[in-house]
């Protein structure tokens, strides 16, 4: 799959999992959060379709975002929510990591 469509599945992905959390609890961070990191995902996702620098950066910043704060709740809670959003920031680490180890 090619990076920015990685990037930009992700972006959906996360923002629209923040807005559903607001829906679903009224939760203003989970919406913040989530539009927050999709944005990430989605500003890297058109650097990489635009071929400008910092695209795969942005893309793995907003990986360990949403790693940092899902994988603590989901070893804590054990919860199918925060261990969804960890496999998805892994997968983005792992993705957009390996991207960004290759450039160098």
């Amino acid at each position: 799959m090619d990076p920015s469509a990685t990037a930009f599945l992700l972006a959906l992905l996360t923002a629209g999992g923040g807005l559903t959390g607001y829906i679903r609890t009224g939760s203003i961070p989970s919406v913040a959060a989530g539009v927050t990191v999709g944005a990430l995902y989605g500003l890297g996702g058109l650097q990489i379709r635009r071929r400008q620098p910092y695209g795969n950066e942005l893309a793995l910043v907003a990986s360990v975002v949403l790693a940092g704060s899902s994988v603590p709740r989901a070893i804590k809670s054990g919860k199918p929510l925060p261990i969804g959003l960890s496999v998805v920031a892994a997968f983005g680490l792992w993705r957009f990591g390996t991207l960004w180890r290759a450039q160098a």
